[in-house]
């Protein structure tokens, strides 16, 4: 029989090793709390800082290189040595004896452009539905060089871009939809339903999701917006299709790869590197040199070009491209064929980890119809606000009412020509009479109008059309081009007075535009991230200082590539920039807990489709909200991407005169959301902790043997068959 002090130190032993065993339980959940929280930081500001960095770092600043033109006439040797004399690093010359195979260059897009010389006359021909920036690039090369020699130089487009598709965006609009449904729905089925995932399970669910893309696409793009002509309408599902089903396949082997990180290298593959080396927002041309390689083979530029050809070429040069899909398709599905008998053969009892059990932020794990509804709404949702909203609102810019003054010697004078103008182009300008050349500066200045039309006087004979491309580079050429073209009818000697030109580090005029898009990212991304990495972070008593130390760590980071990575913006702006954008991520958190507390990881949908696909053509930061549907005109001044840019804007270029008010409408997003989150929290308890469970792992199929037994099965055959 033990002695009584025995059982007292067995007792004291238990006890100190229960003691010990929670505090080391304890410590493990306080470093695995940080761990999460810092995935809270780390997510984001690789998604963020990507698509920031790819963006504003190939796009700020457009510069031409190597830019193929040909010249063919007389003297076209001359004229190639002056050209090239002008900017030999910006121009590729070739000389071309026959002027007629010059033409056909431009139209086979081997060339940008064709100078054909005829004595002191010259003929710049060019292929605007190539690239609309493009042909404006190669008249900016080629104009001055001709001036210089003397020579009146002409231009014709030999494939303009039709008048429902003006500006050119129906490609890239389409493609980038095309490449979202391409590897959107995977990374949720790996989350949600990764037995969706299965090889034999997959490729039907993958061509019949092509197939409904292509429906989808075609519904919007012809009868509704008619981007899409419909004899067109076939070639263009195909493209989609097939675009659809080779990003799929080759997401399907990343995924199998990477997990969950292959959705990063999904967005850089697909997004940050592939929008710049597309020839779709930007020419070719004018991207950073090491874009070319990416052009020749990632699926973004080969989807664009492949639809280039259908809409605006008949077709031709499709074939390579679409050679380019189909072999990526059909690699993804060979190396998603050799990465599952590679698993199979490695480990028979691999699982994976079911991170969402409710893609709708249910308590508990959703049924099958609601996980199907779920999985199937999500990535059509952002397809269809894509195609409708962002290619809606800029496929045919046309000004509607924008603001201009005509300055005039009389109030009758001015009147006159004001009444004259609204009748040629009624619906085009709300146009005002203004005394003086001073005043209408003053108010272009102040961007209470978007331009002004000075008429000659006495004390100066020549016209001059007043422009802010700092307010506005899309409405500032649309002022200039008309303006300029009305007092050239007119016989009239017109200058162009710029009252606040924009730097050559942003040239484009978009610098503010992606300023603001990384701190709208920033704001929903710690939100989404948060709620599924970090669920013990969301009650608010949590997650308001996180998010507050989040604001300022992911200003700074948008901050530190659009100055010193990028060189987008010059210094002496960075603490007004660094408070904004800190105001501008906070307040956009909060709109997005608003929607995360309401149906969980859906809130995507709503938030993006606010924030980007209504936000981006109510900011005036891409093109002008005069060149736009009235609706966005009309939400410009209350959206928070509109607030976003137009503080960034008033930052970098005027001085921060509006700065105020901008900030007040982000308070006021951020305030009202902030009640409302406090008034959900009260009425639906937050969820604290994720429900995770292990399935077997998608590449295993029918081989999957429980861990627990697999010691007693290694000897069976293994189902050699490869598709699963």
């Amino acid at each position: 029989m033990p002695a009584p002090h025995d059982e007292i130190d067995s007792v004291t032993e238990a006890t100190a090793v229960e003691i010990d065993d929670a505090a080391a339980a304890a410590k493990r959940a306080k470093i695995e709390g940080i761990v999460r929280v810092v995935i809270m930081f780390l997510m984001p500001l690789a998604l963020v800082g990507m698509m920031i960095w790819g963006y504003m770092g190939a796009m700020h600043s457009p510069t031409p290189r190597d830019m193929p033109l040909v010249v063919s006439g007389q003297d076209a040797g001359a004229f190639a040595t002056a050209l090239k004399h002008a900017d030999g690093d910006a121009v590729d010359i070739t000389t071309e004896s026959d002027p007629g195979s010059a033409r056909q260059q431009v139209i086979d897009r081997d060339a940008a452009g064709a100078v054909v010389i005829d004595g002191k006359n010259a003929t710049l021909f060019t292929a605007k539905a190539a690239g609309a920036s493009q042909s404006t690039v190669v008249t900016t090369l080629v104009t001055p060089v001709a001036v210089a020699q003397g020579i009146t130089l002409a231009t014709e487009d030999l494939v303009p871009l039709p008048s429902s598709d003006s500006a050119g965006l129906g490609a890239m609009f389409m493609t980038t939809a095309i490449v979202m449904a391409g590897y959107l729905p995977l990374s949720f089925m790996l989350s949600n339903s990764p037995h969706l995932l299965r090889l034999r399970r997959f490729l039907p669910l993958l061509v019949g999701w092509g197939v409904l893309i292509a429906g989808v696409i075609a519904l919007i793009t012809c009868p509704i917006l008619h981007v899409v002509p419909a004899g067109d309408l076939l070639p263009v599902m195909g493209v989609a299709m097939l675009g659809v089903v080779a990003i799929g396949m080759v997401q399907l082997f990343l995924t199998r790869i990477f997990g969950a990180m292959a959705t990063l290298l999904a967005m850089l593959l697909l997004m940050v590197l592939g929008m710049p080396s597309s020839n779709l927002s930007i020419s070719i041309y004018t991207a950073p040199p090491f874009y070319d390689v990416f052009h020749s083979f990632l699926p973004l530029p080969a989807i664009g070009e492949a639809l280039r050809s259908v809409l605006y070429f008949g077709g031709d040069g499709a074939g390579k491209h679409l050679m380019v899909l189909g072999i990526g398709g059909v690699a993804g599905l060979v190396l998603t064929l050799l990465a599952d008998w590679r698993k199979r053969h490695k480990s028979a009892s691999a699982t994976v980890r079911v991170s969402i059990p409710s893609l709708r932020g249910a308590s508990q794990p959703d049924t099958p119809f609601w996980r199907y509804t779920a999985l199937l709404f999500f990535p059509l949702a952002m397809v269809t606000m894509m195609v409708t909203a962002m290619l809606g609102a800029m496929h045919s810019p046309t000004p509607k009412d924008m603001p201009v003054a005509v300055v005039a010697a009389s109030e009758q004078q001015g009147q006159a020509v004001a009444d004259g103008l609204s009748k040629q182009m009624p619906g085009m300008f709300d146009i005002s009479v203004i005394g003086s050349a001073d005043d209408a500066r003053a108010q272009v200045a102040d961007r209470d109008i978007v331009g002004a039309f000075v008429l000659p006087s006495a004390e100066n004979p020549q016209g001059t059309v007043l422009t802010n491309q700092a307010a506005s580079n899309s409405a500032a050429q649309v002022v200039d081009q008309i303006f300029t073209q009305v007092a050239q009818a007119q016989d009239m000697s017109v200058d162009t007075d710029d009252v606040a030109p924009l730097p050559d580090r942003d040239s484009m005029g978009t610098v503010t535009m992606y300023i603001a898009m990384g701190w709208l990212m920033a704001g929903f991304m710690v939100i989404i991230v948060g709620a599924n990495a970090a669920p013990a972070s969301r009650p608010l008593p949590k997650l308001l200082p996180i998010v507050g130390v989040y604001s300022g760590f992911m200003s700074a980071a948008v901050l530190l590539i659009a100055g010193p990575i990028t060189g987008s913006i010059e210094g002496g702006h960075g603490w007004e920039l660094w408070a904004t954008g800190s105001i501008a991520i906070f307040c956009v958190a909060m709109f997005a807990t608003v929607f995360e507390r309401l149906v969980g990881m859906l809130a995507i949908i709503p938030v993006i489709g606010i924030l980007m696909f209504l936000g981006v053509p109510a900011s005036s930061g891409a093109m002008s909200v005069y060149m736009e549907a009235p609706f966005f005109r009309a939400i410009h001044d209350v959206i928070p991407m509109g607030a976003a840019v137009e503080a960034a804007r008033s930052i970098l270029y005027f001085a921060g005169d509006t700065l105020g008010s901008t900030l007040l409408t982000l308070a006021a997003w951020g305030v009202i959301s902030l009640i409302v989150v406090a008034i959900i929290d009260r009425i639906k308890p937050v969820r604290t902790t994720a429900e995770m469970v292990e399935v077997p792992h998608p590449a295993l199929g029918s081989a999957y043997v429980p861990a627990e037994e697999a010691g007693d099965v290694e000897t069976e055959p293994v189902d050699e068959s490869p598709i699963r």
